[in-house]
């Protein structure tokens, strides 16, 4: 039998055109030898495609949609509409979810006071002191928009491009299209925390940080706020490190024969997951004592900084990460979801976020680091200017807000003390420069060094990327 031929009887449909595709398996293929050989990967050839003003990623995303009604979105005309309906040329008919659809739409104001800070003169609400120390530093988008309504779909849609799970998630991209700048650590690495009071239900999926169908290789290794950081980081016991060590050979040997063999290039993938973990037994442990940090630094991020998978312990272990070259920190805090609590969960989140969402900014910036490490805040959209319930009672809320939200982004190219978009009266509707998921994803990429729309892997017979066939990067954003 021809060679080509057996090769193509033990390969499944997929491995088969995979192998035909060739090019992106085999730069794949040589990524992970390269890190197997000590060498840092390299990504995908021609990669980046112009000088990056960022090198890394720190994402702070507060799932479950924070309000910009009561953040960040002051609007002094407000305060006489409180109690009225939402007038419809405001709403116009536009959708909304099945909790409040049949409820009067009685508008309430943010239900914190608002002042300007800094220099610049950023809105914000008082109970963000913090954030507001470093107005001069953030650049706020208060025109970000989506259609998607519900959480899941949402968070997808800003992680991977599309409301169904299923595509590559942004670090994935990042991870396979630059490579990693440490072998001892992974490129992108997700933490995961919430609120002491576990207030909101938000569920953190998998997929949020998956590789979809890019080699798994590049998905997003999750740190676990308890036990071993990572899953089987220790060695069994009764497992000296030179017998581990000894095993990882003779499996990785056998591995490569069934590489030969079938050409799956998964198999390689798992090779390098096996060192990999093996080299962060070593890597971990000092990544995750903070013996060495200042007490001043510990002190800047708060009270709950040393609280192992706190949001604080989280934002501290990002710079970690990212002083030791760690690509793309995904940050991922719930807590948010504020549709019949707001009055006593807002301050819990403020409480919660601000000081070490502040304090990482501070930490980079007085390193160094903030020129060429882009940090962002914000959730999947907003909440509705109309309370859910009944605001003369202990318990309201308001309810899920596509139309319009804000972000924030620091460092890593971006024009710092800058208010870039703008809203109705009413904090409802987008007035000016919209700037969908989209266009978000295609100025992290320019930051990057990478043109979105060059940014490609074949699958399914197409080409895809992150933004798919939207995006425009937001130039006037950038420094």
């Amino acid at each position: 039998m021809h060679p080509t031929l057996k090769h193509a009887i033990h390969q499944t449909r997929r491995q088969f055109l995979t192998g035909v595709s060739g090019t992106l398996g085999l730069a794949a293929l040589s990524s992970l030898l390269g890190e197997a050989q000590g060498q840092p990967s390299l990504g995908v050839q021609g990669l980046p495609h112009f000088a990056p003003k960022a090198r890394r990623v720190i994402y702070l995303m507060q799932t479950g949609a924070p309000t910009h009604v009561d953040l960040f979105d002051y609007k002094p005309n407000i305060y006489r509409w409180r109690g009225e309906l939402l007038p419809p040329s405001v709403q116009m008919g536009q959708r909304l979810t099945t909790m409040t659809q049949n409820q009067r739409q009685l508008v309430l104001p943010g239900i914190a006071p608002f002042r300007q800070w800094g220099r610049s003169g950023q809105w914000m609400c008082d109970f963000l002191p913090h954030t507001g120390s470093i107005a001069d530093d953030i650049c706020m988008i208060r025109s970000m928009h989506t259609d998607a309504i519900n959480h899941a779909p949402a968070v997808t849609l800003f992680l991977t491009g599309a409301e169904q799970p299923g595509r590559p998630s942004m670090g994935a991209w990042l991870s396979y299209g630059l490579g990693s700048m440490n072998r001892d650590l992974p490129t992108f690495v997700v933490m995961t925390s919430q609120d002491r009071e576990l207030s909101c239900g938000q569920i953190f999926y998998d997929y949020y940080w998956g590789a979809g169908f890019l080699p798994s290789s590049y998905q997003g290794v999750k740190l676990r706020s308890n036990g071993d950081p990572v899953l089987y980081l220790s060695n069994p016991q009764g497992v000296p490190a030179p017998v581990r060590r000894s095993q990882l050979d003779d499996l990785a040997e056998l591995n490569r024969l069934r590489h030969q063999e079938v050409g799956d290039p998964e198999i390689q993938t798992r090779i390098e997951q096996y060192e990999m973990a093996y080299r962060m037994q070593t890597s971990v442990p000092e990544l995750t004592d903070f013996r060495n940090e200042p007490r001043r630094i510990l002190e800047m991020y708060g009270p709950d900084v040393e609280r192992r998978g706190s949001f604080a312990w989280n934002c501290l272990m990002a710079r970690r990460m990212a002083e030791r070259g760690v690509r793309f920190v995904h940050l991922m805090h719930a807590g948010w979801d504020q549709h019949n609590n707001l009055p006593t969960q807002f301050a819990v989140q403020c409480r919660d976020t601000d000081q070490p969402s502040a304090a990482l900014v501070k930490d980079l910036k007085e390193r160094g680091m903030l020129d060429d490490t882009l940090v962002i805040w914000g959730g999947e959209f907003g909440r509705t200017v109309f309370v859910q319930g009944d605001y003369t009672q202990p318990r309201f809320g308001r309810d899920h807000h596509g139309r319009c939200f804000t972000i924030w982004m620091a460092g890593g190219g971006i024009k710092a003390g800058m208010s870039y978009g703008r809203t109705d009266d009413f904090c409802y509707n987008v007035v000016e420069n919209p700037v969908n998921a989209y266009d978000f994803q295609a100025t992290i990429l320019h930051l990057l060094g990478i043109d979105h729309t060059r940014l490609t892997y074949r699958f399914q017979g197409r080409q895809y990327r992150l933004t798919d066939v939207h995006g425009e990067v937001v130039a006037p954003i950038l420094a």
